[in-house]
């Protein structure tokens, strides 16, 4: 309700940098729907009707309520597609934010997600090109033998998983440049700043990087402001479900809440 009361929707006015504003405007309030959707949400009706069952483990949350220890559990894959997957409306977000970097620069994006899941959210990073390169990292194994099933009946070839605990695969990663990050794992105060505080070297002056579910919690929203404070990152938007981070010392170092 904060939010709401508090957000604008505006399309862009009262957003000072003309970047930042032509961002707002054309990439997040843009609702055409694109070539690739179609074929990623098929995907996601079948994984919404499935029969099958994974076993899924979670380092995370799940993990923290069993002592540290990772937590297992078998799962129907309808469920976990349910309760898991994120919705069509940031699946597209995330396309838009890819396609815009990818037709305003002239060399592949490097794009990194923290979370795979069963590879939907991966599939619309991945479809802008074929040309961009996308790390995704998950601890489950199963979850990601699932996604990459998701990612060959679309036919696409440019997703490299990263399979491990993000705790420790993560500080391994050689990818020294990320143009887009999409940070939606370990949703704890600890791991999110942690995660975000490892990928940070690696962004540019241009760099956006996504992270999800900024107020999941109080722990998440002490993390997202946290991540607003650091010296490196000039501006926010606060979409409420998720949160874009900004680096380009051109922008006015500026917050927003936007309703999208």
């Amino acid at each position: 309700m904060r939010h709401v009361l508090t957000a604008w929707h505006t399309g862009g006015e009262g957003v000072h940098s003309p970047t930042l504003f032509y961002i707002v405007r054309m990439v997040m309030y843009d609702d055409n729907a694109y070539y690739a959707f179609p074929h990623i949400e098929q995907q996601r009706t079948r994984l919404l009707h499935s029969t099958n069952r994974l076993q899924q483990t979670d380092y995370g949350t799940g993990a923290r309520a069993s002592k540290g220890k990772p937590s297992v559990a078998e799962r129907p894959v309808a469920e976990v597609a349910r309760r898991h997957l994120e919705s069509p409306q940031t699946g597209a977000l995330l396309f838009r934010l890819a396609n815009y970097m990818t037709t305003t620069r002239h060399e592949p994006l490097t794009i990194v997600e923290l979370g795979t899941s069963l590879g939907i959210t991966t599939a619309y990073l991945a479809s802008v090109s074929p040309q961009n390169t996308v790390w995704t990292y998950e601890g489950a194994e199963h979850a990601v033998e699932i996604a990459m099933d998701v990612w060959r009946k679309i036919g696409l070839t440019n997703i490299t998983p990263v399979i491990g605990n993000i705790d420790e695969t993560l500080p391994l990663s050689d990818v020294k440049h990320i143009d887009l990050a999409y940070i939606d794992a370990n949703h704890t105060y600890e791991a999110t700043v942690r995660y975000f505080k490892q990928l940070l070297p690696a962004a540019g002056q241009d760099s956006i990087y996504v992270i999800d579910d900024i107020h999941h919690s109080p722990e998440m929203e002490h993390a997202w402001q946290e991540i607003q404070a650091m010296q490196q990152v000039t501006s926010t938007i606060d979409c409420y479900h998720l949160g874009l981070v900004f680096f380009n010392r051109h922008y006015l170092r500026k917050h927003y809440r936007m309703r999208i």
